[in-house]
């Protein structure tokens, strides 16, 4: 039996993704999510949180030992070597991770959905068989960002300039779903999407 297709989920933030991979998750298929991954991977006394308060200092520290990870942000978004250094020390480690968990998951599953924000900025991720771009405009990502964050929208704008622009994701798309009109739209493109991968699956 092949193993199962590992479909490359990406999109710009706060275009939809995770309520996409949600949705994926519910039809059955195995979901791998990197941003879930950078969260474990920065827990009070692991190499990586240590390495970040090495090279950022204390005031990324909160009280309890955490990660600021808002104080953070807002650092490596206002300054693109900050976020480097960040990409540097954080990337390698979920690549690492995420292809184990890939691995593992495809025995059980008809396909695997792995979540990666910046899977076209990184270029490391060409083992996937298939793209999969959640596709929405700068207003809507606006919108939903400062909504769901609670940041301001120049902080926002410059979180969504900070990624690769909309054309550049659409350019590496083997499959789009539009975030354009509501999410019971957005599920039936999901639904549709979900058919695609089982009939990859099943050859």
């Amino acid at each position: 039996m092949p193993a199962a297709p590992v479909i490359g989920l990406t999109g710009g933030i706060a275009s939809g993704k995770s309520t996409v991979s949600d949705a994926f998750s519910a039809l059955g298929a195995a979901v791998v999510d990197t941003d879930l991954i950078s969260r474990e991977l920065v827990l009070p006394g692991s190499p990586a949180l240590a390495e970040i308060r090495e090279s950022f200092g204390d005031a990324v520290i909160a009280t309890d030992g955490s990660l600021d990870r808002r104080q953070l942000r807002t650092l490596v978004f206002a300054d693109p070597q900050a976020r480097s250094r960040l990409e540097t020390i954080l990337h390698p480690r979920i690549r690492d991770t995420a292809r184990a968990r890939v691995e593992r998951a495809r025995g059980d599953a008809p396909y695997v959905v792995l979540v990666v924000p910046l899977l076209v900025e990184s270029g490391a991720y060409g083992w996937v068989d298939r793209v999969l771009v959640v596709d929405a405009t700068a207003e809507v990502q606006q919108r939903l960002l400062v909504a769901r964050d609670r940041v301001d929208a120049a902080l926002a704008q410059s979180m969504i300039r900070a990624q690769a622009s909309r054309e550049q994701r659409l350019a590496m798309a083997d499959d789009v779903i539009r975030n354009s009109a509501g999410i019971e739209a957005l599920l039936a493109q999901v639904r549709v999407a979900d058919q695609r991968y089982r009939a990859l699956a099943a050859g």
